[in-house]
Formats: C-alpha cells, sequence, structure tokens
C-alpha cells in the first residue's frame, strides 16, 4: 500500500476537489456570519422544535375517533331535501345478494340509518329504532344501511348476530346508497312517508326518531 510521505505534494486535482465540497458545504450552511455577531446553533434548537411539535400532534385528539357528538339537524343540508322524492340505490343482503331499498321498503313509509358497528352515535339511536320497529312495524320499514367503511360484510353479520335485531340491515358494498342519500356521516337517518317523499333527515345521537315518526304517523 502506498503512503503518502511528511513531505510529498498533495495532488492538484484532489486539493481542487476538496476546496469545492468546502464551497459547497460553506454554501449550505448558508451566509457567513458578519463579523462581531454569534452564530446560532440551527441543528439542536430545530430539532428541539420538531420534536415538540411531534409531541403536540401526538397528543392532539383524533378527529374521526374523539369528535364530540353531533347534534340532530333536521331538514339542514343532512341527507336529501325535505319534501322531495327519495331515491332509490342497490345495496346488499348480509349474504352478498343484491337487492334495493325499494323493494325493502315497498309501499310503506320507512325509516333509513346509516349505520356502522363502530359508531357510537349509532349506538345511542338503537333503542329508538327498535321501539319504532315494535310499534310501527305494519306501517313502516326500518331499515340499517351499513356503510362499507371500517368494516366488512361479515363484521357486519357477527354484530347482527350477536345482538339480534329485529329490522332488517343490509350492506352498502358499492356506496350507492351513500351517494344517493348524500350520506357524509354515519348516524344519518332519513324517514320517508308512504309516498317515498322525505319527511325527516337528521344526523347524531339525540334525534328525536320516535317523535318524527309519531307525526309523521299519527301516535300508535
Amino acid at each position: 500500500m502506498l503512503r503518502r510521505t511528511a513531505n510529498a505534494r498533495p495532488c492538484p486535482r484532489r486539493v481542487a476537489s476538496r476546496a469545492r465540497f468546502l464551497s459547497w458545504g460553506t454554501k449550505v450552511r448558508g451566509p457567513a456570519v458578519p463579523p462581531g455577531r454569534a452564530r446560532s446553533a440551527p441543528t439542536c434548537s430545530r430539532r428541539r422544535v420538531v420534536l415538540a411539535f411531534l409531541a403536540a400532534c401526538a397528543a392532539a385528539p383524533l378527529p374521526l375517533a374523539r369528535t364530540a357528538p353531533l347534534a340532530a339537524q333536521e331538514g339542514t343540508g343532512v341527507g336529501p331535501p325535505l319534501g322531495s322524492a327519495a331515491p332509490d340505490a342497490q345495496v346488499e343482503d348480509l349474504d352478498g345478494e343484491p337487492v334495493s331499498l325499494s323493494a325493502l321498503i315497498g309501499d310503506r313509509a320507512a325509516l333509513l340509518e346509516f349505520w356502522a358497528s363502530w359508531c357510537e352515535n349509532c349506538e345511542a339511536l338503537a333503542p329508538q329504532m327498535a321501539e319504532i320497529h315494535e310499534r310501527f312495524s305494519d306501517r313502516l320499514a326500518v331499515v340499517a344501511v351499513a356503510v362499507a367503511v371500517g368494516q366488512s360484510r361479515r363484521r357486519v353479520r357477527r354484530h347482527v348476530d350477536a345482538h339480534a335485531p329485529a329490522f332488517p340491515f343490509v350492506y352498502d358494498a358499492g356506496g350507492d346508497a351513500v351517494r344517493a342519500f348524500g350520506a357524509l356521516s354515519t348516524s344519518v337517518v332519513v324517514l320517508l312517508d308512504a309516498d317515498g317523499t322525505v319527511a325527516f333527515t337528521g344526523v347524531g345521537p339525540d334525534q328525536d326518531l320516535l317523535g318524527a315518526v309519531e307525526t309523521l304517523l299519527g301516535g300508535s
């Protein structure tokens, strides 16, 4: 192996390359500090700022998981407009067979809820949904439309098997029902009269679904 002796002169090409490297490093670090002014330590301070920002982000609540529940919004832009004709949509039963919402509803009034197993608002509405079905099933169809977000058809079936609701659950695999009804959130509820006209829309856990149905159908 060749060794450089104490009196050996460096290669001019290597000296020029080293000079360019040092010049490039100076440009990356920024302009020179004027005489008499101490250079700050940007690396450490920036690192502390970045670490503080990441810690704050980690501590911040996740918008989808921890937002405050939405209050009921009756006829204020949630779902289709009040008084409009309800759209139809293709969904699937829990065996994967296609079915239309109009076929499930027939010539009755209908209460549709856009539902998810992970939706706390939907869980809060469950007692009203069950009572409405029990009291008005001869005149009103109650249908839970399970959205295809964060849950599979199998997961929906497991929920239905565990809780045995009396009204049907369907799976909106292609999102047709969500798009047709403009349901941009779970716990959106749409009430239709027997002519298929939108009579009530709402979202959130505080909806008075029972009162809306009683108003539409005239009490018990």
